[in-house]
């Protein structure tokens, strides 16, 4: 057991104050990461703040023709909340695709953005990690590596970004919201709020040290009629993604006038399928249109030496959710291994 120092906040005034000041710091939401981090021994940190009594941060509402889901909201009663089912499909099914419903009935939606890999190398303290001890090396790089990146991987790190929330909210281009020292508030694109790992993986995302996560927008869009969450893992519940993928499709006549395809599985931060949305607008939503986009995209995969599988596992992944979406569905689940 590591001392550390536990403070309940009660603004977020004080939180930021506190965090801000000590580097080692964490904010503690639900704590079904962090936690478990600390467990083994992966993160120390010295002092944990408390925010779970900021309830001004926990508010589902209406916001212009979009949608504001508080950071501090759980997973679960964002997945439920009416309002979110009926607008962003794509959304719910996605975080009801995750974790269990304890786990969900305590994450929020902060610390689900916020979480890190499971790779099971940056667990083991026992080998050497960049983004557990940066400089140390990455295991995974020559190791086994069948659940890693295919996608935008360096040799510091081919980790895989684990939440399948965060897929549906890079699907939707939501925009996350921040308040940091100073009342400083910004908004964050959802494409730019998790990095690649480049020479600094242990730097998962680009929060400044001490910024809080205030709340998540949804834009207003007309996706959700036709979208479609596809999971596949390698057991039917309780497992995380070796492939999964966002779809949402608009549509005038015969032709596709906006699709959005986020990957999950597949790099270190959820991936905008940007070349296959290219390829499909204008043309026809037909199986074959679909399997085209999906080859441009993964023309551009670098498997490792044990994840080959997943380009012709992530190309019928993403043909059969763009299917998916076009028949209206909104999620689906597929073991790896049937």
């Amino acid at each position: 057991m590591r001392p550390f120092k536990f403070n309940n906040a009660l603004n977020s005034v004080g939180a930021i104050s506190v965090v801000s000041a000590d580097l080692t710091a964490r904010y503690l939401g639900g704590g079904t990461n962090l936690i478990d981090l600390m467990k083994e021994d992966v993160m120390q940190p010295s002092e944990l703040v408390d925010i779970t009594r900021l309830t001004n941060f926990s508010e589902i509402k209406k916001l212009g023709k979009g949608m504001s889901i508080g950071a501090m909201a759980t997973n679960a009663d964002t997945a439920n909340d009416e309002r979110i089912r009926e607008n962003y499909p794509l959304l719910s099914m996605a975080i009801l695709a995750g974790a269990s419903a304890q786990i969900r009935n305590m994450a929020t939606n902060g610390g689900n953005l916020l979480q890190r890999t499971r790779c099971s190398y940056f667990y083991d303290v026992s080998t050497p990690c960049n983004k557990r001890k940066p400089g140390s090396g990455c295991s995974a790089f020559q190791g086994m590596n069948k659940g890693h990146a295919i996608f935008g991987w360096s040799e510091k790190c081919v980790a895989t970004h684990p939440s399948d929330m965060a897929i549906a909210l890079a699907a939707l281009d939501a925009v996350v919201q921040v308040v940091g020292p100073g009342n400083a508030q910004r908004n964050i694109p959802f494409a730019d709020f998790h990095r690649l790992p480049g020479e600094q993986p242990e730097i998962d995302n680009n929060l400044k040290h001490g910024e809080l996560i205030t709340s998540i927008h949804l834009p207003a869009d007309q996706l959700a009629e036709k979208s479609y969450y596809l999971k596949i893992r390698e057991r039917s519940s309780y497992a995380f993604a070796l492939v999964s993928v966002a779809a949402a499709l608009e549509t005038n006549g015969d032709s596709i006038t906006d699709v959005r395809i986020a990957l999950g599985g597949v790099a270190h931060k959820p991936w905008r399928a940007r070349t296959a949305e290219q390829w499909l607008i204008g043309k026809r939503p037909t199986e074959a249109n679909f399997i085209a986009a999906a080859t441009a995209e993964l023309k551009n995969a670098k498997p490792l030496q044990h994840n080959q599988y997943k380009i012709g596992l992530a190309g019928k992944a993403i043909s059969r959710a763009l299917e998916g979406a076009m028949q209206g569905g909104s999620y689906g689940t597929m073991e790896a291994n049937k």
